[in-house]
């Protein structure tokens, strides 16, 4: 049996530890010891690219990416837009960065090496509050979603004045999405809360699968664009 080896081990500027680590050609991230992303599926993550921005027409020029992970969602966006888009990823960890500059960046193809990436070092929430109108698409995946989450500062994301900086950030019909480990009725609650339509869709981990799921929640003031008759 191979064993886990670690590659990389960090700190975070708050005091968290995250390590990178491999076993034969799965390559896994865990932080304070729980695992908060791996390679062996990203199945999900191709979908949050593919279902929102076909909502779009596939005409998304300025997208937003909350969490770099090990880039999938990042290249699955850049594989559907154009080639006048620009795709803006926060991630909070440099480390995170680093490894997918390094060993993780073959695994989806060294997305940040494309000049259609515009890295922001930082907290997406801070970008977000700064960021009025200025996104056609906004994709957050910057945890295991809001009930399973390993960062307790993401908190503020999935609540009421989170979710208003997320559709302040959005240009007019633009489509917000976020990516979920987990059904959370209380997120459902607060994106009912707020004046815009939303739809939760529920997605394999593994195609042909029934037993085991992820989830993306999507929301805009465009009912038109999730397919719904009105908001509410």
């Amino acid at each position: 049996m191979t064993l886990w080896e670690t590659i990389a081990r960090a700190q975070s500027a708050s005091g968290d530890e995250i390590v990178l680590r491999r076993r034969a050609e799965i390559f896994e991230i865990r932080y304070n010891g729980i695992e908060l992303m791996s390679n062996l599926n990203h199945h999900s993550e191709d979908q949050l690219a593919l279902r929102t921005l076909r909502r779009c027409d596939f005409t998304a020029r300025h997208v937003l990416i909350g969490g770099l992970g090990m880039g999938y969602t990042l290249r699955g966006v850049l594989d559907l837009v154009g080639q006048g888009a620009e795709v803006t990823v926060c991630e909070l960890e440099p480390e995170i960065v680093a490894w997918n500059r390094g060993p993780l960046g073959p695994l989806a193809g060294r997305p940040l090496d494309d000049p259609r990436t515009r890295l922001i070092p930082g907290d997406v929430q801070a970008h977000l509050a700064g960021a009025r109108g200025a996104y056609d698409l906004i994709l957050l995946d910057t945890d295991n979603g809001p009930d399973f989450l390993v960062r307790p500062e993401n908190t503020g994301l999935y609540q009421g004045q989170g979710l208003a900086a997320v559709a302040g950030a959005l240009r007019p019909g633009g489509i917000a999405a976020f990516w979920s480990a987990t059904v959370s009725a209380p997120f459902e609650r607060a994106l009912a809360a707020h004046p815009w339509a939303w739809i939760r869709e529920d997605i394999a981990l593994m195609p042909g699968r029934v037993d085991a799921m992820h989830h993306i929640y999507s929301c805009s003031a465009d009912a038109a664009r999730l397919g719904l008759r009105k908001a509410g």
